[in-house]
């Protein structure tokens, strides 16, 4: 008798998972496999996709979808789940009341649709995991949500010179609006408060829907980047933003066993 199996859009086996907007690949970060490890983005370790070409460990970039239907690490066998919108690994847990909960809880189901790029995440009960777990009849907000995985932009620290200039140009600004009876503008331009220190508000902080065109700036020296789970609704503004798209898109290169025969002439 023939089980029946699913793998949710991924190719059976092994297989690399690339993002589109930053080129880098999901990487189990520093080849960790203790319950809640992190996963990031990184720099492709191995770009051989033959199984007898590559290193083994390179295998924390490595993924494949078990009998459960479950995304799991190829280096570790622990399958991946979403914490506080971050990708972690996940070891078996027993069962433990009120059910579910934050400790507690069915895995999530990634999906990958190959049409438009995308992974998107399906979830069987709230991932906020609220205690005591909400009432069948309360507001399911969460149910009108589309999850999906994305990276998340990262700017550059600004450089000691940024702030000499900045500063100058406030020096000169703020006299020549006196002498001309003009009050210096005290509207924050997006660049000024991403850039300006005053809120203590990383890039993977921001909310994503309230991500503006400002906040896509990816131009950090870090290898890493970090990847989420984000919820949207139907009328976010972020859905339409080309950059923002781009980062929810992902590329799936299945591992082969052997060589791509070519013919002979």
């Amino acid at each position: 008798m023939q089980a029946d199996l699913h793998t949710y859009g991924f190719p059976p086996g092994y297989f690399v998972i690339k993002n589109l907007a930053t080129g880098r690949v999901l990487d189990v970060d520093s080849d960790m496999v203790e319950d809640g490890a992190p996963l990031i983005l990184y720099p492709e370790t191995e770009t051989f996709l033959v199984e007898d070409m590559r290193r083994p460990e390179s295998n924390n970039q490595v993924f494949f979808i078990d009998t459960s239907g479950a995304l799991c690490s190829r280096s570790s066998g622990h399958a991946i789940d979403v914490e506080n919108e971050c990708l972690v690994l996940r070891h078996r847990r027993p069962v433990s009341y009120p059910f579910p909960n934050p400790y507690s809880h069915p895995l999530p189901r990634f999906t990958f649709k190959g049409e438009t790029g995308e992974i998107l995440v399906s979830f069987s009960t709230d991932p906020s995991y609220p205690v005591p777990p909400l009432k069948p009849d309360a507001p399911n907000e969460w149910k009108d949500k589309t999850y999906y995985m994305t990276s998340i932009p990262m700017r550059k620290p600004r450089s000691i010179l940024d702030n000499a200039s900045e500063a100058i140009v406030n020096a000169f600004t703020v006299p020549i609006a006196f002498l001309s009876g003009r009050r210096p503008s005290s509207e924050a331009t997006p660049e000024a408060v991403f850039s300006s220190g005053d809120f203590d508000l990383k890039e993977d902080e921001i909310l994503e829907n309230e991500r503006s065109e400002e906040g896509e700036v990816d131009d950090s020296p870090e290898k890493f980047r970090r990847v989420k789970v984000v919820g949207l609704s139907k009328d976010d503004k972020t859905l339409g933003i080309e950059k923002a798209k781009l980062r929810r898109q992902w590329q799936i290169l299945p591992l082969r066993n052997t060589k791509n025969r070519t013919g002979t002439i």
